[in-house]
């Protein structure tokens, strides 16, 4: 009886294929704009997921500043009191601690037989490499005697390389960095943008005791990247360190910490949440196409519970019940949007991979995105079709046979 009154639903649908056409648009754009939303806000959520990853290996991030002055307090990076000591002394008495690393940052021109370059140069230890994970293309990086022996060595990154000498083959080249030689050991391999966009390729890399004998003789240093021993610590890990360093610069117990210690886990959950919170409002907002298709097709078919009054009588007056009537119409408005769905979804795809290959975008498909959109179309049709059914299940076969 069912399988029947399905088949009776579809031919009803195709005696009129342009309104019914026209009745599923609705549904269709509705279900293209959810696949579409969602599949690019997963993508943008991966790639970001893999940007984050790309910045280091189970890391923690120490910046100096976040306190009290004069009654306002100042940001993360407002002013420094991380040093060297800090440093070493994390490294002799933490435990959770896998690698450890100063960081001293300054923007400089450097120059070199290609050519010169305006780009950032880093002082760091030979723990860097370990802590970011970063692969080389060419050469590789210093150890513990150059850091020792403040050699003029240094690592350059991906852009420097090409910029500057047009080739990444360049081990062995030497570069001058604010009036001091310095000789190319290693070229990092492309990694492109980082969490915060900036590109990581472009950089140079220098022994952290190099960096304060020749570039700058600035006592406090930027951040100190702290490489966990395991991703399960992350947070212990940080509240040694945060224990180390308020003895460190000797804070009372009362004091608040002049120093702001961040890690990767906290940074991913933000950009996750922010994504996808955004992901949801945009699918959201597309999803209203689907409440107005559904607002069409409940309209269309009170039109053709109208249009075939008679017929709804005939079909009472041989014997047909009120759920028969009532599942006949239901179906119709439900096929409607069923089609619509899977219509819907193949344009969902086809839109996404068009934009995937033209405009550079990173989009991820995903079953449960695919279901749920078909599904709320399938609620859409039996919510919408449910009136215009019960209104034809519910006509007085009398008057109906009568109707002209």
């Amino acid at each position: 009886m069912f399988f029947h009154t399905l088949i009776d639903a579809y031919r009803s649908i195709l005696k009129n294929k342009t309104r019914s056409f026209l009745t599923m648009l609705g549904i269709i754009i509705g279900i293209t704009s959810v696949v579409v939303m969602l599949s690019i806000g997963l993508g943008v959520q991966k790639q970001v997921e893999s940007q984050i990853g790309s910045m280091g290996v189970n890391l923690i991030t120490i910046f100096p500043g976040t306190f009290r002055q004069g009654g306002v307090r100042m940001g993360g990076g407002s002013i420094s009191r991380l040093s060297v000591a800090d440093v070493e002394k994390i490294k002799r008495e933490a435990t959770l601690v896998n690698a450890i690393s100063p960081v001293y940052r300054v923007n400089t021109q450097i120059i070199g037989s290609g050519g010169n370059w305006y780009t950032t140069v880093y002082g760091v230890s030979e723990d860097y490499f370990k802590i970011r994970g970063w692969e080389f293309s060419s050469g590789e990086g210093f150890n513990e005697a150059a850091v020792r022996t403040k050699a003029r060595v240094c690592v350059i990154g991906f852009t420097v390389a090409t910029n500057i000498f047009g080739s990444t083959d360049v081990v062995g080249e030497e570069v001058r960095i604010s009036g001091n030689r310095y000789t190319i050991i290693g070229v990092l391999a492309s990694k492109g943008a980082s969490g915060g966009m900036s590109d990581q390729d472009d950089q140079v890399l220098v022994p952290y005791t190099t960096f304060e004998a020749r570039i700058s003789r600035w006592r406090y240093i930027n951040q100190i990247l702290v490489s966990a021993i395991s991703k399960d610590v992350m947070y212990a890990a940080q509240e040694e360190i945060r224990n180390i360093l308020r003895e460190s610069h000797k804070l009372s117990q009362n004091a608040e910490d002049d120093f702001t210690i961040g890690n990767q886990t906290d940074l991913l959950e933000t950009f996750n949440q922010t994504t996808m919170l955004l992901t949801i409002f945009l699918a959201s907002i597309a999803g209203i196409s689907l409440i107005v298709g559904g607002v069409g097709i409940m309209n269309i078919m009170l039109v053709s519970v109208t249009e075939r009054t008679r017929e709804i009588g005939i079909r009472i007056a041989i014997g047909a019940r009120e759920r028969d009537i009532l599942l006949q119409f239901l179906l119709e408005s439900i096929v409607l949007c069923f089609t619509g769905g899977i219509i819907g979804i193949f344009l969902g795809v086809t839109v996404s991979f068009i934009l995937e290959r033209f405009f550079n975008m990173t989009v991820v498909f995903s079953v449960p995105v695919f279901l749920l959109a078909f599904i709320f179309s399938l609620c859409v049709g039996v919510f919408f079709g449910f009136y215009p059914a019960r209104k034809a299940a519910e006509m007085n076969p009398i008057e109906a046979l009568r109707y002209e």
